[in-house]
């Protein structure tokens, strides 16, 4: 360790702030201690949240509340300087262990707070908001994800979470912090069982870009991380899942990005071993083999190319339904004849070319057979 950063030892550390004061113009007062300093926010977050009509403006201004404001966000960015280190000294494990222990303390509820609190909050302070966050989520106390627990006593929070996205200036962040929740398994289960989790079809359709994407990489994290949570979802919710997925995300979403990443995420769904039985049941459909042979036709190359990855497990399914092998045999000059220029971006894509290959060979067995 290149050194000990404890905590905010240096008010160049934290950008001076609450327990860094002056004196003299030579010496400082004693930093706070990690359990301070997370009591110290929480008294400021009561204090934003009783005032916080006064963050609106337009009234009268309240100096008391801009000064504890300024204060907040100081103290929010000396925790950030406990868990990230300063960029020249590392951060100190016992700072950063005491400061989790202390963050997610059952009788300490900061983390609703500044949930609570966030849309009051500067810009610059929301971004630090969510790195603080983020960090705690993944540090242990004892071995211990307390992280993990914490939202397992307090899965309310994730309901807020959700709940928010309607709120477009704040909705990223939000995203964000419901993404570092997630990481945990019993969060990401929470959510999957939520009522809330059909808005997501919905969210991901906000005209702006950066919440669409990012609400999306949310979406993505919790259809993928926790493989075996996931495939227990999808088994319990297949029909109404995959049918807001492809009317909503794949055949009328006007967003190219969000079509192509939708694309993208069916494959890496089926294509997950847990998931065999959900593949088997998606690929044994005559309407989803339809939607993805149209997308074959589609004026975009790329949405082309995904579209094969997935349209390609129905061809090499050994145990096609009879609806199937029907609609590719009666489409199969059709489907030879687009296949035999079909190519991607790069030419040399060998594993491609060789899916190409496998595809055409079982086309062409059908055709025999008939």
């Amino acid at each position: 360790m290149a050194g000990c950063l404890w905590p905010c030892a240096t008010a160049e550390v934290a950008g001076g702030g609450p327990g860094h004061s002056r004196k003299g113009g030579l010496f400082r007062s004693k930093p706070r201690t990690p359990p301070e300093m997370v009591q110290h926010v929480k008294e400021l977050l009561a204090y934003v949240l009783d005032h916080k009509e006064g963050c609106a403006g337009g009234g009268k201004r309240d100096t008391k509340l801009e000064h504890r404001m300024i204060e907040l966000s100081k103290s929010i960015k000396e925790m950030k300087g406990i868990l990230y280190g300063n960029g020249e000294e590392d951060p100190c494990e016992e700072a950063c262990k005491q400061l989790t222990k202390e963050f997610f303390k059952k009788t300490n509820d900061i983390f609703r707070q500044i949930i609570v609190c966030l849309p009051h909050l500067d810009l610059e302070t929301q971004k630090d908001v969510t790195q603080v966050i983020a960090n705690l989520q993944r540090q242990k106390v004892d071995s211990r994800l307390v992280a993990s627990e914490y939202l397992e006593s307090n899965s309310d929070l994730l309901d807020i979470l959700m709940s928010r996205y309607d709120n477009m200036d704040i909705a990223v962040h939000y995203s964000t912090l419901l993404r570092d929740c997630i990481r945990h398994q019993i969060a990401a289960r929470y959510v999957l069982e939520s009522r809330h989790l059909r808005s997501f079809f919905h969210y991901i359709q906000f005209p702006d870009f950066n919440i669409q994407s990012d609400v999306f990489k949310t979406f993505k994290e919790l259809m993928t991380r926790h493989k075996s949570t996931a495939a227990e979802f999808f088994s319990k919710n297949y029909d109404w899942f995959f049918a807001e997925f492809n009317s909503k995300l794949i055949l009328s979403a006007s967003n190219y990005f969000i079509r192509r990443q939708a694309i993208q995420l069916l494959r890496d769904i089926l294509l997950e071993r847990s998931n065999t039985t959900v593949m088997v049941r998606y690929v044994s459909s005559k309407e989803h083999l339809i939607i993805l042979m149209n997308l074959l036709r589609d004026q975009s190359k790329a949405i082309q190319v995904e579209a094969f990855h997935v349209f390609k497990l129905f061809v090499l399914n050994k145990d096609k339904p009879a609806g199937i092998t029907g609609i590719l045999h009666a489409n199969r000059n059709k489907l030879l004849r687009f296949l035999k220029d079909f190519s991607t971006v790069d030419k040399e894509d060998k594993k491609f070319e060789a899916d190409k290959g496998k595809v055409i060979s079982e086309i062409l067995t059908l055709a025999l057979k008939s």
